[in-house]
């Protein structure tokens, strides 16, 4: 059996995958794949209704809010940010937390000035800033909620006057949070929405088209609110699967439900690698993600060894990011506690065979 604690794209549930392969060969018994149906079709039309509708029950969304399923992922949505929100002559504010966070500000620069309100760059984004101000006449303040590299979470999120912008890719669907304190949500699909192809984006429409630059049509968001995401041909088979594994998750029981078992898993991983002497982890621990866990070995060069063992056991994925080194094993909202008790036991042999 393998235990798939890759970053992304990621582990699925099991049943999500069966219903989806179901549908390559034959969707809702209409005799087409879900492959090559249009859009445009009642079918698929349903299909799109019924995300959206879980989408905003499963995290609440307040009225005044729109949600969208686009293209082009988190990366696009770094562009689309600022030409959408960043007003002529006035800046936007970022908190710099990780690779995802300097790609945001690259991308908001092309469209206006841009204020690092603070950074984590110097202490390799070990950890989450605290205690910096934002700027009241920012046209909006964009935060990153989850650092895939690194293993940091934003927990805490800023009160301000300041739209709020947050990434919320790798983190999203993973815990309750009150969508009221946010302006703009998006996230890629890749992690715990469904495949690669479709990224989530929700709006509060009161703070779209105060900027008066052109902006071309597929990266306009109030284009794609009046289209119904469907201004171009959507995603269609992310989408779908999306929203198998969005009804997945409310029949366990929504966010609340499942982040009682994302902290049961992260709490377990991070007690053995403080425990266990071979081991240590490498993020802030007021600040450590419960999304992806980053560890490094006392003695690097047992590393390769314990990947070997860890393989053996089936856990795929764990190897670290370039930036980091060591380990990082990513446990989404589908990977099993089991998969955490087989790396952890795979953790403790090692330990025992090398004291």
């Amino acid at each position: 059996m393998k235990h798939n604690f890759g970053a992304g794209p990621c582990i699925l549930p099991q049943e999500v995958f069966k219903q989806a392969s179901q549908a390559v060969l034959n969707f809702n018994d209409t005799g087409l794949s879900i492959l090559e149906i249009s859009h445009r079709s009642k079918e698929f039309i349903a299909v799109s209704e019924e995300a959206i509708k879980i989408v905003k029950e499963l995290m609440n969304v307040p009225e005044g809010y729109s949600v969208l399923f686009l293209q082009g992922g988190a990366s696009l949505q770094f562009a689309m940010v600022a030409m959408n929100l960043l007003q002529e002559g006035k800046k936007a504010a970022y908190l710099e937390t990780g690779v995802w966070a300097k790609k945001a500000i690259k991308e908001a620069k092309l469209f206006g000035e841009v204020e690092i309100v603070a950074s984590s760059k110097d202490a390799n984004f070990n950890f989450i800033p605290k205690g910096y101000t934002i700027p009241e006449d920012a046209s909006y303040f964009h935060i990153t909620s989850n650092n895939t590299i690194y293993g940091t979470e934003l927990f805490d999120i800023p009160k301000t006057n300041v739209p709020v912008v947050c990434d919320m890719s790798s983190d999203i669907f993973s815990r309750e949070i009150n969508v009221a304190d946010f302006d703009l949500i998006y996230a890629g699909a890749q992690k715990n929405i469904g495949p690669a192809g479709a990224t989530l984006v929700i709006v509060k429409d009161e703070i779209l088209g105060k900027v008066n630059r052109t902006i071309p049509s597929m990266l306009d968001y109030k284009v794609h609110i009046e289209g119904e995401s469907m201004y171009n041909t959507p995603p269609v088979f992310s989408i779908y699967v999306s929203l198998l594994n969005l009804k997945w998750l409310k029949s366990k029981g929504g966010i609340a439900a499942i982040e009682k078992e994302n902290i049961a898993k992260a709490e377990a991983l991070y007690q053995e690698i403080d425990r266990n002497p071979f081991f240590k982890g490498t993020a802030a621990v007021e600040d450590r993600s419960r999304m992806n866990v980053c560890f490094v070995m006392e003695n690097p060069e047992l590393e390769k060894d314990f990947l070997k063992l860890a393989e053996e056991k089936g856990c795929v994925g764990i190897k670290g990011h370039r930036s980091v080194g060591g380990f990082r094993a990513s446990i989404y909202n589908a990977l099993p506690i089991t998969s955490v008790h087989v790396l952890i036991e795979a953790m403790q042999e090692f330990a025992e065979k090398h004291k």
